[in-house]
């Protein structure tokens, strides 16, 4: 007997999309069907629901309910759009690489001699040339299938053993589409032996931005005794929806530190998952959501630790103004072998209004007998006492709590160790606590 599914209207418009990008999609032969094949695990799927644990949380098919056809490629006015809007967020001594509605833009990125031992490509240019394993994926994430059979551009940055690179890479994704309109972007980091680099990525808009959707993923791999310092920084249009995965893996003895920060966009979600492939590797993590009106922020981070002697810090902050809502989903796997392992996890959440909502789910699955392994979560309100002190002092309200704020968040900023960075992640913050008094 065949069983034939019924299509909803959301399925429909997004087979209608897949079909009419097709021809604008890179890459053929080989790539052309993982694209394809990646498409019917989505069909399959759906859009993620809240019967699905991973997914509990953030229900797109009520939150988002559908995906928006793919953006058309920017004109010359999309271009200047997106160079003002580089004014803001650019940040000086960095090496930037821009892609504009979803598609790399050389005029806006500093393309100029590079540095010895770094090899920065588009994906599209590495598509067209059959390389076919950059969109080698797990599908069974329907947002990572859709995001493969639909990734239009991105860069593919290579570092070669022992280089040790100067200068950070900003990779800045902005939308500039003035229709309603879907962004798919994928893009690879590889540091080799020994190497060290610093990865920014910034999700911005034009002014007349709006009601756009981002998919993003990001695959990374440390050699052996490699670092990585990655910042990613979110503020997207508050009409927009970001889902970003990433798929990072550590060599022996390299070490990853993380910072993201989520200020805009309707709907996020940023969906890590951290695999240890070698021992003594370390990461060090730290996120904030500032997030206001009904604004929901959802980071998923899961963290593998395979094998022997690696550690991992996972610290999160929330605050949560009005009635948004924050997820932490953190989950930690212990495998058999992965004796003497350190892995900790806490996440906070500072509500400020009596309808802001933060859910903590932290989990830790061990299958290891010699482990140091812990979490915790803690929610709750401005101190009282404390903004009465600041108060009494002649400080109006929003002044006193924007400094109460600052400082819940200025341990997981100070983790930044580029002065340059740390100032422009301040700089973000503060521009979130301006529009909030």
């Amino acid at each position: 007997m065949n069983v034939v599914l019924a299509k909803t209207d959301t399925g429909r418009a997004v087979s209608t999309s897949f079909a009419l990008a097709r021809e604008r999609l890179p890459g053929s032969g080989k790539v052309a069907e993982q694209r394809q094949q990646a498409f019917e695990a989505f069909e399959r799927a759906g859009l993620p629901h809240r019967r699905i644990e991973d997914w509990k949380y953030t229900d797109l098919r009520v939150l988002m309910r559908e995906v928006l056809p793919l953006a058309a490629a920017p004109d010359t006015a999309a271009l200047s759009r997106a160079e003002a809007a580089l004014k803001l967020h650019a940040i000086e001594g960095t090496r930037r690489l821009v892609l504009v509605d979803g598609v790399f833009a050389p005029k806006l990125s500093d393309l100029g001699k590079g540095e010895k031992g770094l090899s920065v490509r588009t994906l599209r240019e590495v598509l067209e040339a059959g390389g076919g394993e950059l969109l080698a994926s797990d599908n069974s994430n329907p947002m990572i299938a859709l995001n493969t059979a639909m990734a239009t551009d991105g860069v593919v940055i290579e570092i070669a053993n022992g280089t040790v690179l100067e200068q950070p890479l900003h990779v800045i994704h902005v939308a500039s589409t003035g229709t309603p309109a879907a962004m798919y972007t994928r893009s690879l980091l590889r540091l080799g032996r020994d190497a060290s680099a610093t990865l920014v990525e910034s999700f911005v808009a034009t002014e007349g931005a709006k009601a756009y959707q981002t998919y993003d993923s990001l695959t990374v791999s440390l050699g052996d005794n490699a670092r990585l310092d990655h910042l990613r920084l979110v503020e997207d249009g508050l009409e927009a929806f970001n889902i970003a995965s990433a798929a990072v893996t550590l060599g022996a003895h390299a070490q990853l530190n993380t910072f993201g920060m989520v200020s805009g966009a309707s709907v996020s979600r940023c969906q890590p998952t951290i695999v240890f492939a070698g021992e003594g590797a370390r990461v060090d993590t730290n996120g904030v959501n500032l997030i206001k009106g009904r604004q929901h922020a959802d980071t998923t981070l899961f963290m593998d630790h395979a094998v022997p002697h690696c550690a991992s810090r996972e610290v999160f902050r929330a605050v949560i103004d009005d009635r948004a809502h924050s997820v932490f989903q953190g989950r930690i796997v212990v495998r058999p072998d992965a004796q003497k392992t350190d892995a900790k996890m806490m996440t906070r959440a500072l509500l400020l209004s009596d309808e802001a909502e933060a859910d903590n789910k932290p989990e830790l699955e061990i299958f290891a007998d010699d482990v140091t392994c812990g979490h915790g979560a803690t929610t709750g309100a401005l101190d009282e006492s404390l903004l009465f002190y600041l108060r009494a002092r002649g400080l109006p309200e929003k002044e006193a709590q924007a400094l109460l704020i600052q400082a819940f968040v200025g341990e997981a900023i100070e983790s930044i160790a580029n002065d340059s960075l740390r100032e422009h992640v301040i700089a973000a913050a503060q521009r979130w606590l301006e529009a909030r008094a």
